[in-house]
């Protein structure tokens, strides 16, 4: 989809459909007011006759109105006379593209009047791409049979001040480059466990380095970390015949002498749990063990579209979890590459594993910020439900940017506490640690352990067991999330 910006009188634009908004109050105003001047009282006839209510989610198709270019025009009710949520406003765009992209036009313009709740032009502009994308996108690389592809190409979004559009094309670029990372990462979510394996994320890595000049990319196999004593993240691997591969994706957009923000995504490609193996029911959804792993893809990808001044580093802990005659058993003892010990008293605490030792190995980029992203806890979804991540860290500085972005990205997250008290929870009677901490508290626990190998920098976590993705039913599938949030967080650090 092609989005821009057009300026000019509304009535003089010719497209296939003019998309503008009509408040519950009925009372004409901006866009609608043009308009309805233009065809001699047209819109406020038809809303005179009860034709449009102007609530949210109701709409009115009106076609060929005299004196008005347009071939359609769409009336979408915006409910009260207030400024929107931004969830009203997603879905007031999302409820507009579901309606004309079915159709025959070709292109269309949006000039939905009104504000979003502290959100300027650029800001509510950039959401409302994203939403747009988000109905735009599908999957069916699997299907026999391929969804139509719809015949709407370009969208155009209006602003009535010329003097806006340098701020608007950038929240274009914005919503354009988060979409198609998001897009990435709801595609490598979303396919099956025997085609994404750690060794098919490692050539998508590189493939992507491909595609974008400022990526470069080392993977180590598992001969590699032994090497480098990662006796946690290869216990994991230990029972399947997949083996595990840590991915290293770097850009350098920044100084040299910048230190990078280094991204630690979970890349579990398929869960059963291992030994400790999952009951059967939604086990297919063990395929999104690694959306984590699939984020860290999308920010990069977005990152080096955008060719943020920054310095970044993903790192990805891929390995599958199975059990089988070598699989690691519930009471083993491994050896991490920090040289602390741990007792696995659970093989589907498996996540906590990989990340251990691929947080010890981002000591060595000296970064500034550490952000590791896991699908990590069934607790997280308990406590926060599928709206919010879950957030834990060591620094109270990048855990407030990372709140705070999430909000203005409306990719929210919710801080959890890592009191010193939670960590007696993980005691082990034979090794330092036990790799869980009981039935309480299973999210705060799961962080607590993480942050015994993060004290070297400034590290958050965010547990996205709730929101990356949709579970079960027709509408099944990865989310992208937390691609808008990391994004946002990455564009502020790229601004200071």
């Amino acid at each position: 989809m092609e989005f821009n910006v057009k300026h000019g009188a509304l009535e003089t634009i010719k497209c296939g459909w003019l998309v503008v908004t009509v408040s519950e109050g009925k009372t004409l105003t901006g866009p609608a007011a043009d308009l309805d001047k233009a065809s001699g009282g047209q819109l406020a006839t038809a809303l005179k006759n009860g034709d449009l209510s102007g609530k949210s989610g109701s709409s009115l198709a009106l076609f060929a109105l005299p004196g008005v270019a347009a071939q359609r025009v769409l009336l979408l009710g915006s409910g009260k006379d207030e400024p929107l949520s931004d969830r009203a406003w997603r879905k007031l765009a999302q409820q507009a593209l579901r309606t004309i992209k079915a159709g025959p036009a070709g292109d269309a313009v949006f000039a939905l009047s009104g504000t979003v709740k502290s959100r300027d032009l650029a800001s509510q502009t950039r959401l409302l791409v994203e939403a747009c994308h988000d109905v735009l996108y599908t999957f069916d690389q699997f299907k026999s049979k391929k969804a139509d592809k719809p015949k709407l190409k370009k969208l155009s979004l209006w602003s009535a001040d010329k003097a806006d559009a340098a701020a608007l094309k950038r929240a274009i670029a914005e919503g354009n480059a988060i979409s198609e990372g998001m897009a990435l990462t709801r595609d490598l979510g979303n396919l099956p466990g025997n085609v994404c394996t750690p060794t098919y994320l490692a050539n998508q890595a590189k493939a992507l380095a491909k595609a974008h000049k400022g990526l470069e990319v080392e993977v180590l196999d598992e001969k590699a970390m032994k090497a480098l004593g990662m006796g946690a993240l290869l216990a994991v691997s230990a029972g399947s015949v997949e083996p595990a591969k840590l991915i290293r994706i770097s850009y350098n957009g920044g100084k040299a002498k910048d230190k990078p923000h280094v991204l630690v995504g979970k890349g579990i490609t398929f869960d059963t749990g291992g030994i400790s193996i999952k009951p059967a029911a939604t086990m297919d959804e063990m395929k999104y063990d690694m959306c984590g792993a699939a984020t860290v893809f999308g920010v990069l990808k977005a990152a080096v579209s955008l060719e943020l001044p920054i310095n970044l580093v993903g790192l990805i802990a891929s390995a599958e979890n199975m059990p089988s005659g070598t699989a690691t058993r519930p009471g083993d003892i491994v050896t991490s590459m920090s040289g602390q010990t741990i007792e696995i008293l659970n093989t589907d605490a498996e996540g906590r594993l990989v990340l251990c030792d691929a947080l010890t190995y981002a000591e060595r980029f000296k970064p500034a910020s550490v952000v590791d992203i896991a699908t990590l806890t069934g607790a997280c979804i308990v406590a926060l439900g599928s709206n919010a991540s879950g957030l834990m860290g060591n620094n109270d500085e990048l855990i407030g940017q990372l709140l705070d972005a999430g909000t203005r990205a409306g990719d929210r997250a919710w801080q959890l506490p890592l009191f010193e008290e939670y960590q007696e929870q993980l005691d082990s009677p034979f090794a330092d640690m036990a790799n869980i901490g009981g039935p309480k508290a299973g999210t705060i626990t799961a962080g607590c352990f993480l942050s015994r190998y993060t004290k070297a920098y400034p590290w958050a976590h965010l547990d996205i067991a709730g929101t990356a993705w949709i579970s079960g039913g027709k509408d099944k599938g990865a989310t992208g999330r937390p691609v808008p949030l990391l994004m946002q967080y990455l564009l502020d650090q790229a601004k200071a």
